[in-house]
């Protein structure tokens, strides 16, 4: 598995390792030992014991039977499934096209009663227009090079707006001027997609705050992360998504979340920064 920035998905991996350490010390065995049972290279199980690589399924079958311990298969493989779901690289993600990501993100927003999301290159998923999200998602396709099913991920991705209109749904949302002047597609659909912010602010479940170019900040720009309620972040680099669930880490982007906040400006102030945007593409 690729090394994450996440600390809270390393420590998981870690306390697997752990895990794994505790089984061939109460066998009685050590990793050359563990190794010639399980029949690959000491140095794999160096790799494994250090955190340094994922064990597969077939490598924690073959790690508790050499320490005889098969009633723990099960539960371990769950642990480093969870583990690897921490750091999702977006390549396998959509390996199969864009559909099945935008679907379990559909999930996400549909089980979460707060929504803070802080957008440092686009303008987030569920605000956005049909040319935009299919503009945005034909670049990416063609930057990762999978499968084009973009027609059906941009009909799952549109379906998360109707959140922004159903009770019950709260949408707490930063965007950085320059998203605003950053062009994706044709000056027609980065217009439209400007004017249906206009149109989406006044909802009762929104509230939209722009972070001017010139604005004094307390909290530096940062990538882009997505709070769900109190329990779950999700943070968007360019080749994965972190899933971050440690309450520390949690603590964190909710205190960066409120420091962005107090850069950014709402209300009027927000719109005369969207239309001077939208003047800017005459």
């Amino acid at each position: 598995m690729p090394a994450s920035p996440s600390s809270s998905a390393q420590a998981a991996r870690e306390a697997l390792a752990v895990r794994l350490a505790h089984l061939a010390r109460d066998a009685g065995i050590n990793g050359r030992e563990l190794s010639a049972r399980c029949g690959w290279h000491p140095a794999k199980t160096s790799r494994i014991l250090r955190a340094k690589v994922a064990p597969s399924d077939a490598d924690i079958r073959a790690w508790t039977a050499a320490c005889a311990a098969a009633d723990q298969t099960a539960d371990l493989i769950a642990t480093a499934r969870a583990v690897e779901s921490m750091y999702l690289e977006w390549r396998r993600q959509h390996r199969d096209g864009m559909r099945r990501t935008q679907q379990d993100v559909l999930a996400r927003n549909a089980a979460a009663r707060l929504c803070r999301a802080y957008t440092s290159n686009v303008i987030p998923g569920f605000f956005q227009t049909a040319s935009y999200a299919e503009a945005l998602m034909r670049s990416i396709t063609d930057f990762q090079g999978t499968p084009d099913d973009i027609a059906d991920a941009v009909a799952a991705r549109l379906a998360r707006s109707r959140f922004l209109y159903e009770g019950g749904h709260r949408f707490v949302v930063l965007i950085e001027e320059w998203v605003l002047r950053t062009r994706i597609g044709t000056a027609e659909t980065m217009a439209g997609q400007l004017a249906h912010l206009l149109t989406v602010m006044p909802l009762p479940s929104v509230s939209l705050g722009i972070i001017p170019l010139g604005a004094e900040r307390t909290v530096w720009p940062l990538e882009v992360f997505y709070l769900y309620d109190d329990h779950h972040t999700v943070v968007e680099t360019l080749t994965a998504s972190i899933n971050v669930r440690q309450p520390r880490e949690l603590a964190d982007y909710a205190r960066a979340f409120t420091g962005l906040a107090t850069s950014a400006v709402h209300g009027n102030a927000a719109r005369t920064l969207i239309r001077a945007a939208i003047d800017a593409l005459e």
